[in-house]
């Protein structure tokens, strides 16, 4: 769901910056305030899949580190507990 957010958001504002004529002015602020979070739910889906964070490096690689990256978040996640905690998905409900 974040992701679906954040696309439509940056649409939304790229739009916005292109009729204004000031094209990277808003995106940029907004991508800049949204890397750190991006950053951590991309850490933390790699740990529901029993992955470390540094898996994310893959994604400099040309090519195929995108792909790969891309498989590793869309996999399920471990379904027991794995090094990095318990499934969320099993968590009770509040």
């Amino acid at each position: 769901m974040f992701q679906l957010f954040n696309m439509i958001a940056a649409i939304i504002l790229i739009t916005v910056d292109m009729l204004l004529g000031t094209y990277p002015l808003l995106y940029g602020i907004y991508a800049l305030g949204i890397f750190l979070p991006s950053l951590g739910l991309s850490v933390r889906r790699l740990h529901d899949t029993g992955r470390s964070g540094w898996w994310l490096l893959i994604g400099l690689v040309p090519f195929v580190g995108g792909i790969v990256l891309f498989v590793f978040t869309v996999l399920e996640g471990e379904q027991q507990q794995n090094a990095y905690g318990p499934n969320p998905k099993l968590a009770p409900a509040y």
